[in-house]
């Protein structure tokens, strides 16, 4: 959207048009084709509570402006929080120097950022029951809260004359509870959140909710045996369980692993690379999601990309500099102090046709995996690892009990093609990524899926 449409007639702009001009002139002095100013003026608001009490609260404020420089396909960065005229001539004057060594670079010009602290009634009333955790069970030792919300506004102007600003409103909680039995503890946890303000908890969010899921998790954990080794069919959940293909798939179909040849699927445009069955898709556009963004960190307007149909690749995830595809706008960074990358929004396997009670039903001995955890993986070769927070096994197509200690090992291309159902139900979670450009909120998601086999870890 235009800056006119974005700003009120009482509204003043958080960047004057003639001074962006004359910054993005003074960039491109030296001979650089191509130019663009990210600004933003940042609020953060963040609560922390452990066992009744509360620990933290605080305000913070992050302003400041970064200057890109395009040579080719070299690339300079300079960021600063000053953003008075005579700041981003500076830092303009830094960049446009530096493109001439032909070698990109990120240079700062940043002091520290003022920052406050105070309470936050209206979240405090999130955070002073967890009652409803230790409900579940007396095994319920502790219970942890933390809230957070921001509220960025960012401008975008660059030499192909781009001038846009939006705002972005972020709400999220975390709830974590820990059950012992005296000589060992297991964690649970839930972190819903949207892009949305506090009325998130009058529409889409129950705190109390959250807490009984954390509760419920680190309980059942702490009774399970431990998972059996081996290979086997896997069922995996809707919601938390698309970390599988966010983590092992969806980063090595970014360009900023593609354009420098360091994924798996390059040159794989038109190919098969997944099952008929799987359409996967990366989508800035989902009102309110927590990875919806109006325009990305280049002020490129979102758009729904599918990057997979029925097991082909369509397209790979692409900003301004990976540009030898369509830009895809993905282009996105933790603030101004990072260049952006291309970076997934709310990447998930589309609904199939399959009911949840079939693929268990019909999957003989296996494992369920309802809840994922954290992994790790290598774009270049899609090899991951992932821990699995909730896992129970399956015997003769059905639930038998809970394990622990389950561990998911594979490569991302392999998985991909062994995807042998794909359920009705899909369902989102909520999640940071962390990349080249910093940490960004992003969705994960599918129905549930079934990889007919995988190398599970155990004991």
């Amino acid at each position: 959207m235009s800056r006119e449409e974005r700003l009120g007639k009482d509204e003043t702009p958080m960047l004057d048009q003639n001074v962006a001009r004359e910054v993005l002139q003074e960039a491109v002095r030296t001979g650089g084709d191509f130019a663009e100013i990210f600004m933003e003026d940042r609020i953060d608001h963040a609560m922390g509570m452990r066992s009744h009490k509360l620990e933290s609260a605080t305000t913070s404020r992050t302003h400041g402006a970064g200057v890109r420089v395009f040579s080719g396909t070299n690339a300079i960065y300079a960021y600063t929080n000053d953003t008075s005229r005579e700041g981003l001539m500076n830092c303009a004057r830094q960049a446009a120097a530096a493109v001439r060594g032909g070698k990109g670079c990120v240079i700062s010009d940043h002091s520290l950022t003022p920052s406050s602290r105070r309470e936050t009634a209206s979240a405090a009333m999130l955070i002073r029951h967890p009652g409803a955790a230790r409900s579940i069970s007396p095994e319920i030792v502790q219970v942890m809260a933390n809230y957070g919300d921001h509220v960025q506004d960012v401008c975008i102007c660059n030499t192909e004359g781009v001038f846009v600003t939006d705002r972005r409103v972020q709400t999220r909680l975390r709830v974590s509870a820990i059950a012992s039995n005296g000589t060992e503890n297991q964690s649970g946890s839930d972190a819903p959140g949207a892009s949305m303000g506090f009325e998130l908890f009058d529409t889409r969010v129950n705190a109390e909710e959250s807490g009984k899921i954390a509760a419920q998790q680190a309980v059942t954990m702490l009774h399970a045996p431990v998972c059996p080794a081996g290979v086997m069919p896997v069922a995996i959940d809707n919601g938390f369980g698309g970390v599988i293909f966010h983590e092992a798939c969806g980063h090595s179909l970014e360009a900023t692993s593609v354009g420098i040849g360091v994924s798996e699927f390059c040159g794989k445009l038109g190919q098969q690379i997944a099952s008929p069955i799987v359409t996967a898709i990366d989508d800035g556009t989902l009102v309110n999601n927590w990875g919806q963004i109006h325009v990305d960190d280049e002020g490129t307007p979102s758009q729904r990309t599918v990057l997979i149909e029925n097991g082909i690749l369509k397209s790979y995830m692409v900003d301004r500099l990976g540009s030898r595809h369509p830009i895809t706008g993905s282009s996105r960074r933790e603030s101004y102090a990072y260049a952006p990358t291309s970076r997934m929004r709310s990447t998930f396997i589309a609904p199939g046709n399959d009911s949840n009670e079939e693929i268990i039903a019909s999957m003989g001995d296996g494992l369920y995996a309802r809840k994922m955890g954290g992994g790790s993986v290598n774009p270049a070769t899609g090899e991951f690892n992932f821990s699995v927070a909730e896992a129970y096994l399956v015997r003769d197509g059905k639930i038998a009990h809970p394990v622990r200690g389950a561990s998911l090992i594979g490569r991302g291309s392999e998985i991909l093609m062994k995807i042998d159902r794909v359920g009705k139900e899909l369902e989102l979670s909520q999640g940071m990524c962390g990349s080249k450009s910093g940490s960004v909120p992003t969705d994960v998601g599918q129905p549930m899926i079934r990889v007919s086999s995988i190398t599970v870890g155990g004991r």
